[in-house]
C-alpha cells in the first residue's frame, strides 16, 4: 500500500466508522403521530486509501423509485477493502414521501426548495437543515439522483452547472449522451451544495413510481464511471465513452387544449421545426388540435398519461448548437448498449434458474 495514502476514520452522526468498514446509520429526522421515530438510512462505506468523500443520494423527492434501485445495487457491488476514499449511501431522502408514495412533504411541500433549510422552520426545513448539515456538507462531491414526475418520463440525462470544473467533469463522466447546462434552482441541495464548492450532478431518468430497467442500469453504471474518475474504484468503461452533447435550451411544449393525447414521437426521438408532436381531441373526435415543435431538437421528456388540460406539460425538447443527428446517433448508441446490457442479464438469470 503506497505510503501517505491509508485512510482514516470516519466520523459521521456520532458514529466512527473505520478504515476498510461500513456502517449502516440512521438519522432521526421526525416522529409520526404515534410517536414512532422516523430515520433516513444512511450507508457508510470508508474505504482503505484515501480519496474523496461522495454521496449519492435518490428519492429526495418521495415517489421517485429509479434511484433508490441504483443506490441498492451499487451497494451491493462496492467493497471497503478496495474502496479509495468514502461512499455516503443515502436511498431515501424524503421517508415521509416515500412511505406514501408522494412527492411531497405531509405539509405539501417541496424538500428540493427548502435548501439550506433552518431549525425552526418549517418541517421541511427542519429536515433540510439537518440532512445539509448532518450529511451533504460532509462531502466532496454529491450525486443526486431523480426520475420525471408522476405520468412524466425523462430520458436518461446528466444536470450540472458547467461553470464549474470538477461539476462539469463529472456531468462528462456519467456517460449520459445528453447534458444539460442547468441553472440553480435556489433551495435546491444543488444549489446549497454548489454555494460551498461542492460539485454536484443531478441525474435524471424514468418516471416516478416505476423501475425502469434502462434507467436503473444506466444510472448504476454512469455513478461508477463517476467513482472511477475520481478514482475512487478501479476498472474502465467497456466501451469508450461519447463526448457528451451539451443543450444550449430546454422548453416543455404545452397542450393548447383540453382533451386526449395522441402521440406522434418518443422519447429519444429527433423533432424538426413544424413537426406535429401530438393529436389532442375530444373522446367524440370533433376537435382535434395539433401541438407542433417550435424548434428542431429532441424529446427528452414526455408526458405519459394520455388526458390533458390546457396548458398542461407534454413534451420536454432539448435544442443543441451541434446537429440534431449526432445527438440521435448517440442517443441510439446509448440505448443500444443498456439493451445489450439488459439481454446479457436476462440470459445470465435463465442459465442459473
Amino acid at each position: 500500500m503506497p505510503k501517505g495514502k491509508i485512510n482514516q476514520p470516519f466520523n459521521l452522526l456520532d458514529a466512527c466508522i473505520g478504515v476498510g468498514e461500513r456502517r449502516t446509520l440512521d438519522l432521526e429526522v421526525a416522529k409520526l403521530y404515534t410517536h414512532t421515530p422516523l430515520t433516513i438510512p444512511i450507508e457508510v462505506v470508508n474505504g482503505v486509501l484515501k480519496g474523496p468523500v461522495l454521496l449519492v443520494c435518490a428519492a429526495i423527492h418521495g415517489d421517485e423509485l429509479n434511484g433508490v434501485e441504483v443506490v441498492r445495487q451499487l451497494l451491493a457491488k462496492i467493497d471497503p477493502r478496495s474502496l479509495q476514499g468514502t461512499l455516503i449511501a443515502v436511498p431515501v431522502v424524503n421517508v415521509f414521501g416515500f412511505i406514501h408514495k408522494s412527492r411531497y412533504l405531509p405539509d405539501r411541500r417541496d424538500l428540493n426548495r427548502c435548501f439550506p433549510g433552518s431549525v425552526r422552520g418549517s418541517l421541511g426545513a427542519r429536515m433540510a437543515d439537518m440532512f445539509f448539515r448532518q450529511v451533504a456538507a460532509k462531502c466532496t462531491h454529491i450525486i443526486d439522483l431523480h426520475t420525471g414526475a408522476i405520468h412524466r418520463s425523462n430520458l436518461p440525462q446528466v444536470r450540472a452547472d458547467l461553470s464549474h470544473p470538477e461539476a462539469a467533469e463529472m456531468a462528462k463522466a456519467f456517460g449520459t449522451p445528453v447534458v444539460i447546462d442547468a441553472s440553480l434552482r435556489n433551495g435546491s441541495l444543488r444549489s446549497e451544495a454548489s454555494s460551498m464548492g461542492i460539485p454536484v450532478v443531478t441525474y435524471e431518468a424514468g418516471e416516478a413510481l416505476r423501475f425502469d430497467p434502462l434507467a436503473i442500469a444506466a444510472g448504476l453504471m454512469g455513478v461508477e464511471n463517476v467513482m472511477r474518475k475520481l478514482k475512487m474504484i478501479k476498472g474502465r468503461r467497456k466501451k469508450t465513452i461519447a463526448e457528451p452533447v451539451i443543450a444550449a435550451a430546454t422548453s416543455w411544449v404545452r397542450a393548447d387544449t383540453d382533451g386526449i393525447v395522441r402521440a406522434q414521437v418518443s422519447l429519444g426521438e429527433r423533432v424538426a421545426k413544424g413537426q406535429t408532436l401530438a393529436f389532442i381531441d375530444n373522446p367524440l373526435g370533433s376537435n382535434e388540435l395539433q401541438v407542433i415543435a417550435p424548434r428542431s431538437g429532441i424529446v427528452i421528456g414526455q408526458q405519459t398519461l394520455p388526458l390533458v388540460n390546457e396548458g398542461d406539460a407534454v413534451f420536454h425538447l432539448a435544442y443543441f448548437a451541434h446537429a440534431n443527428s449526432l445527438v440521435e446517433q448517440q442517443l441510439e448508441s446509448f440505448i443500444d448498449e443498456f439493451s445489450d446490457f439488459d439481454e446479457l442479464k436476462t440470459a445470465e438469470v435463465l442459465s442459473n434458474s
